[in-house]
């Protein structure tokens, strides 16, 4: 059983900074492609970023190029996204997710596993 735990979501003004963790726990850790998610109330859920097993390889959504940061750490099981410059826009429940798989996806169906979520609101 592979497990998702994110933290680090909160209250933040636009233009601030907030540091997203996925804790995993289960199986090798980097054999795992790793995603985040966000849905707002009443959307569909979308891709933020993904990042490859071996780390090298990370993707983004247009909207937060420059601005996200996805990364992890496969000695701490420990996926990241490090958010700056926020935006009212970027107001969303965030979710990690895990894919075993070695190509990386937009489509959250091809994802296995997924965290609980944490909520980001951005104040303007």
């Amino acid at each position: 059983q592979v497990r998702l735990v994110e933290s680090g979501g909160g209250l933040v003004q636009a233009g601030g900074s907030l540091r997203l963790s996925c804790a995993v726990s289960g199986r090798t850790f980097s054999s795992y492609a790793m995603g985040w998610f966000r849905q707002a109330p009443g959307k569909e859920r979308n891709f933020v970023a993904a990042i490859r097993g071996s780390g090298e390889g990370t993707y983004y959504r247009d909207s937060v190029k420059g601005r996200f940061t996805i990364s992890r750490d496969n000695a701490k099981n420990t996926e990241y996204l490090q958010m700056n410059s926020l935006k009212p826009e970027d107001t969303a429940v965030y979710y990690c997710a895990a894919e075993s798989s070695v190509i990386v996806s937009r489509d959250p169906l091809r994802y296995d596993y997924w965290g609980q979520g944490t909520q980001v609101t951005v104040s303007s």
